[in-house]
């Protein structure tokens, strides 16, 4: 099936990217908590696991055909090992480091974008201008959470921000896979199901190869937290995300998601009591500024 793919984002998906934005930074605080009670391995393969019959019961329902023999076989696979990778080191690493550190490394993921989409559609190529726009962008979500980057290091906080360096990598590869191969016109349902389905066995694999001790009752608050995780952000942003994914430009709606780190500060802020500074306000004026010079009509 040909889609028909626009140049630059349109109201629908500025407003449908803002929305992704918002659950996954609150999803940065709902994995924080409940890691107390669920182990991060297991807790990753729940939450594909369950993410997966929610998407799966979705296309059945709007009878969407899922056709594991339309040549998208062999990158959903790579697509799905990629995201378990992905998630593993997230789910790990926030162990080790702090949620804002986590992010700040993880949003690294726009740059392995930009620099590969050349390879795969030269006609999602940055130019200087928009270059200084991604880079504006990053450098107001690296100063939201400066604070934190100077502080002291302790424990293991290192191996959580490689854990998360490592996530950007894998994330970014994700994205260069599905544009770069058949998946880029298959249907959202297929290609989030091959993601969810394969990073959930593998996952579970990994939580019982590493002994990992599952609770025998959840408390409402992770039960909860676990089912906004599967239902809202697993199921139904990642179906949003990868729908935009197919209309428009890839390296675009990458360098969109930058806002998301500062979604996950207000999360803290309304959720955990964390401090709202003013670095904040500039922060968030330096990624506006910065997505809108990466989203900048050429003449």
């Amino acid at each position: 099936m040909t889609v028909q793919r626009k140049a630059h984002l349109d109201a629908l998906a500025v407003a449908l990217l803002l929305l992704c934005c918002a659950l996954w930074g609150v999803n940065q605080v709902a994995t924080k908590v409940a890691l107390a009670e669920i182990p991060p391995l297991a807790q990753a393969s729940a939450r594909s696991l369950g993410g997966a019959l929610l998407v799966w019961a979705w296309a059945k329902w709007r009878g969407v055909g899922i056709d594991w023999r339309d040549g998208t076989l062999a990158p959903g696979l790579l697509a799905g090992a990629l995201f378990a990778a992905e998630f593993g080191c997230i789910f790990i690493g926030l162990q080790h480091t702090a949620a804002s550190r986590m992010v700040v490394f993880l949003y690294l993921a726009p740059f392995v974008v930009a620099l590969g989409m050349p390879w795969i559609a030269g006609g999602e190529r940055l130019h200087g201008l928009q270059w200084l726009g991604l880079m504006a962008a990053f450098s107001g979500v690296a100063w939201a959470f400066g604070e934190g980057l100077r502080g002291a290091s302790g424990g293991q906080q290192w191996l959580g921000d490689a854990l998360g360096l490592a996530g950007a990598l894998l994330w970014g590869g994700t994205t260069l896979v599905i544009r770069g191969s058949r998946l880029t016109s298959a249907s959202p349902e297929l290609t989030l199901l091959y993601q969810l389905v394969v990073s959930g066995v593998l996952l579970g694999l990994a939580s019982s190869l590493t002994g990992e001790v599952l609770p025998r009752q959840l408390s409402g608050l992770a039960g909860g937290l676990l089912a906004f995780q599967i239902v809202v952000v697993t199921a139904f942003s990642y179906l949003l995300w990868f729908w935009l994914m197919r209309h428009y430009p890839a390296t675009t709606l990458s360098s969109f998601t930058l806002l998301t780190p500062l979604f996950g500060l207000l999360a803290g802020v309304v959720l955990l009591g964390e401090p709202l500074t003013a670095r904040l306000a500039t922060a968030c004026g330096a990624v506006a500024l910065g997505i809108a010079v990466v989203n900048r009509r050429r003449a």
